[in-house]
């Protein structure tokens, strides 16, 4: 109760940004921190993550008022994308981190390999920097921080300037719960996220828009750091003329309406078979009727725009657009209120279509067929984060064979990118890197290979040393592989091979390469 009150009270105070000129103490600091060891032991990283779990906790009456002040979120909607999420998230981590941390046995490693105890280290990468983003401000800033805790890194969160209020928040649960020499918050903006990457970082795990990950980028290549980038796109649904037209509609006005679309991996057009395009928009106006009975305006239920430059951008792409608006329309800039609203256009390079909507905007662009469906997708955005077919087995089998995307919902919106266990993440210009559960500790870990000689081994690996001659015949019968292929590529069937792998589930093994010598 303390906690929140504390928390609570810090609601009604300005963000205060960290002075720039404190910036390189504190990455040294976290760096130095890093170079003492203190995170490594996993007793540490445990420690740590259960108090960052009581620190949510504690502070859920905070989150909630903080994520309704920043973004009109919805109760509900805060529990089930930030609160909840981020401390089952930790629960999770806490209750396998051990066994994530294990050294490995190295797989597909020759018998004669085996005696070197080949195996995988999992080290953490160092000194992190998080660059949080403002539609999920908790989620989005908690669990690549959950992931580099568990790893054994430090780490210094730079929390959105666009939800002020939660990052007030954030810093007051980090500031509480955590290791204070580990892990630090640094508030600001441009001029205190260029002062960041000024520093030298291990990891930088960034979420936002693919202009700024440029940016991040281009600062990261000069000290060759890796990157996690975490971006967004142009994602297509498709909804065939075989697809259950109803079913698609609800879930993907779901995917609209959640958050008011401020979501990255929700849909940013749907593409629908001019067979069933009026059925389709028809059940639209149905379930936006069933979501809200009484108007999106009035419900509890539907959050706001973040801020007025966001809302004037979603207004200007609506006033822009050729198409015709079959559903929703009304808007009050005074309450940063957009009611989501269906277009049906006529071209995919529509003002809805050309860039990414990241709001409630539901573009519908009619098509003749699959054909030109995966065309029209590959042209818009040929490696969006997210793909949503609706259809029959054979024609969602050939979407996803015939496109790109970082996830796939089949016969959903979103839903892909809702599971806390499954690895998240883009391809190509969506981003690069993947976390989430097992995936967010590998993120943040280095896959160390490491083999142990025994002296005893001497007498054998005496080939390698020099002088060589007479010694490559004896090298070759150590080390060559038989392929089990002719020259035309085809595979050659050797009998004992195949008894030799019976009931491994293997189509050969080690000894397949010595059937020849055999």
């Amino acid at each position: 109760m303390a906690q929140d009150l504390a928390s609570m009270a810090s609601i009604a105070t300005e963000l205060k940004y960290t002075p720039v000129d404190t910036i390189p103490a504190i990455a040294s600091g976290i760096r130095n921190a890093f170079n003492s060891h203190k995170t490594k032991p996993i007793g540490f990283r445990l420690l740590q993550l259960r108090k960052l779990y009581w620190g949510i906790k504690d502070n859920e009456a905070a989150i909630l008022q903080a994520c309704k002040e920043d973004l009109g979120k919805p109760e509900f909607e805060t529990f089930l994308t930030e609160i909840d999420w981020c401390t089952n998230d930790i629960v999770f981590v806490t209750q396998n981190l051990e066994k994530w941390a294990k050294d490995e046995k190295a797989p597909d490693i020759p018998l004669a390999n085996k005696l070197l105890s080949p195996r995988i280290r999992k080290d953490p990468l160092g000194a992190v920097l998080i660059i949080g983003t403002y539609n999920f401000p908790v989620n989005l800033s908690i669990t690549p921080l959950v992931g580099a805790i568990a790893a054994g890194c430090t780490a210094v969160l730079k929390p959105s300037e666009s939800a002020p209020t939660v990052a007030k928040i954030l810093q007051h649960i980090i500031e509480t719960s955590v290791d204070a020499s580990c892990y630090t918050v640094v508030q600001g903006a441009i001029p205190e996220t260029t002062a960041l990457l000024e520093e030298k970082w291990d990891k930088i795990f960034y979420t936002g828009s693919a202009n700024v990950a440029k940016i991040i980028a281009k600062k990261a290549a000069e000290t060759l750091t890796p990157m996690a980038l975490e971006l967004g796109g142009r994602n297509p649904a498709i909804v065939t003329k075989n697809a259950n037209v109803r079913l698609a509609a609800k879930r993907l006005l779901w995917g609209k309406v959640m958050h008011c679309r401020q979501v990255c991996i929700s849909q940013n057009y749907i593409m629908v078979d001019k067979e069933v395009l009026d059925p389709f928009i028809a059940e639209l106006k149905l379930f936006m009727k069933q979501f809200y009975p009484d108007g999106a305006k009035k419900s509890d239920g539907f959050g706001r725009i973040v801020n007025g430059k966001q809302w004037s951008r979603l207004k200007t792409m609506l006033d822009n657009t050729n198409g015709r608006i079959v559903m929703g329309g009304d808007m009050d800039e005074s309450q940063l209120y957009l009611e989501p609203t269906a277009v049906v256009i006529d071209s995919p390079s529509d003002p809805l279509v050309a860039e990414e909507s990241f709001g409630p905007l539901i573009p519908i662009l009619p098509v003749e067929d699959l054909d030109t469906a995966i065309r029209i997708a590959s042209e818009v955005h040929k490696t969006p984060l997210g793909l949503y077919p609706f259809g029959n087995k054979q024609e969602i089998e050939r979407m996803m064979t015939e496109t790109q995307s970082g996830g796939v919902s089949v016969n959903d919106a979103l839903f892909h990118g809702c599971l806390p266990t499954l690895p998240f993440g883009g391809v190509g210009d969506s981003g690069h890197g993947a976390y989430r559960g097992r995936s967010s500790f590998d993120c943040f870990s280095h896959r160390r290979s490491v083999t142990t000689t025994p002296g005893w081994m001497e007498g054998m690996l005496d080939v390698r040393y020099p002088p060589y001659e007479g010694k490559t015949a004896k090298f070759k019968k150590m080390n060559e592989r038989k392929p089990n292929f002719d020259r035309d590529g085809n595979v050659k069937f050797s009998l004992l091979s195949y008894i030799l792998s019976l009931g491994t589930g293997k189509s050969g093994s080690v000894l397949s390469y010595y059937d020849d010598e055999l």
